[in-house]
C-alpha cells in the first residue's frame, strides 16, 4: 500500500456461456470478483486527513485479504481533495469528512448522485499543550481574553463544524450571546486541515485548538491534554464515501467501499475514536 501525504502544502455483469475449450478469463481479472477469484489491480483512494491512521490500517487489511490489489492513499483536507477531483485528478474512491465537499464533487460530475454513502461519524474536541499555558480547564474558558487559539479554516469540514459548534454555544443559555465572537477574537490562525491544527498545538504554537475526537485518540499524553466539549453544544460530523464515476476500476472501488462498511473496518474506525452510524445523533 502506498500513501501520498498532501497535508503540507462497472464492470457491467453479463452472462457467460462456459465451454470446455473456452479461452482464459484472465482479461477480466482487474476489478472483478466472484466466488473463485479475488480482486486484481490498483486503487487510488482520496481520503480526509482525519482518516489517516484508520484508513492506513483498513488499506493494509484489504490488501492482505486481496494480495492482487495495491491501494494508494492520498490524504489532505476534504476541500483540497474535492477541488483536485473537480479539476480532473485521477482517483477511484473519495472519502470526505462532510457532505458538503462530497456534494461539490457530485456537482462537478466526478461522483454520481446517489452513489455516496455515510460510513462513520466523529465529534469535536479541544486540545491544549501538556503544560497548558492558557490555564484552560473547560470549554467555557476558550472565551477568556488573551488566549491564542488555532482553528481550521471555515472551508475545511472541521473548521465548519467548529463554527457550528460555537454558534450553538452562543445560542444556548450556558455561555452567552458573545461567546462565539469572543472565541474567534482569540483565533491566531486558520489551518487548511485538522492535522495542521493538531501539529501546531503539539509544538506549543497556541494555547488551544479544536480537532476531532479521533485526532486526540492516539496522541501522546505527554504532548497534549484533551478537554471535552459538552454534548449540548457539540456537533456530529458525518463522513461520506463514494466511487469516482470515471474510475477504470469500478468493481474494485465498490468492493473496497463495501469493505469500509464491513464490521471489520467499522471496528478499526472505532479503535481510532470514530463513532458508528447511529451514534452521536
Amino acid at each position: 500500500m502506498r500513501e501520498i501525504n498532501l497535508l503540507n502544502k462497472s464492470l457491467v455483469a453479463f452472462p457467460l456461456l462456459i465451454i470446455a475449450a473456452c479461452a482464459s478469463l484472465n482479461g477480466f481479472e482487474s476489478g472483478f470478483k466472484n466466488e473463485d477469484t479475488h480482486p486484481q489491480g490498483s486503487l487510488t483512494v482520496f481520503a480526509a486527513a482525519s482518516l489517516i491512521e484508520a484508513f492506513n490500517e483498513i488499506g493494509e487489511s484489504y490488501e492482505a485479504a486481496n494480495p492482487g490489489v495495491q491501494i494508494t492513499l492520498n490524504y489532505a483536507g476534504s476541500q483540497q481533495l474535492a477541488q483536485q477531483l473537480s479539476q480532473g485528478a485521477p482517483a477511484d474512491v473519495f472519502a470526505s469528512a462532510d457532505k458538503e465537499q462530497m456534494d461539490n464533487v457530485i456537482s462537478s460530475g466526478r461522483v454520481l448522485q446517489g452513489m455516496e454513502v455515510k460510513f462513520v461519524r466523529n465529534r469535536l474536541l479541544i486540545i491544549v499543550p501538556e503544560d497548558n499555558p492558557g490555564q484552560i480547564q473547560d470549554f467555557g474558558d476558550l472565551s477568556n481574553p488573551g488566549l491564542e487559539i488555532i482553528l481550521a479554516d471555515g472551508a475545511v469540514p472541521v473548521g465548519r463544524y467548529s463554527l457550528q459548534m460555537l454558534s450553538r454555544a452562543s445560542q444556548s443559555n450556558l455561555y452567552g450571546d458573545g461567546f462565539k465572537q469572543d472565541v474567534l477574537n482569540n483565533a491566531v490562525s486558520y489551518e487548511e486541515n485538522v492535522r495542521a491544527v493538531l501539529s501546531k498545538v503539539i509544538l506549543g504554537e497556541a494555547d488551544a485548538g479544536i480537532v476531532y475526537v479521533s485526532d486526540g485518540w492516539g496522541v501522546n499524553a505527554e504532548e497534549v491534554r484533551l478537554i471535552s466539549i459538552p454534548d449540548q453544544v457539540n456537533v456530529s460530523a458525518s463522513y461520506y464515501i463514494s466511487p469516482v464515476s470515471d474510475s477504470s476500476n469500478q468493481g474494485l472501488a465498490q468492493d473496497f467501499i463495501e469493505f469500509v462498511l464491513s464490521p471489520e473496518s467499522q471496528a478499526i474506525l472505532a479503535r481510532y475514536g470514530f463513532g458508528r452510524q447511529g451514534q452521536h445523533d
